[in-house]
């Protein structure tokens, strides 16, 4: 500061670019979570008509459709998750 005028006349830019790198990670967090969770949710509830639809037309073989179903959806949700690993990466790391 200057001391006539009383005017700031440093600037500390190690604070600003750490400010920038911290709003960066978290809209790519952000982005990161929205773009992840699309894919899944299309994913399983495509696979739930399907599956509903094939137990009302066999109802015979609901406990398989059933099965076989839900091993889908969990495969589909690890996208899901892995996009969430990432975006708690980019939180916590940065």
């Amino acid at each position: 500061m200057d001391p006539i005028t009383g005017v700031v006349t440093e600037v500390v830019t190690t604070d600003l670019g750490v400010g920038i790198a911290r709003a960066a990670a978290f809209l790519g967090a952000g982005l990161c979570m929205g773009m992840g969770a699309i894919g899944p949710a299309l994913g399983e509830c495509y696979a739930a008509g399907k599956a509903i639809e094939a137990m009302g037309k066999i109802p015979e073989h609901s406990g398989m459709l059933l099965r076989n179903m839900i091993i889908a959806m969990a495969l589909g949700e690890t996208t899901g998750i892995y996009s969430l690993v990432i975006s708690l990466l980019l939180i916590f790391a940065i």
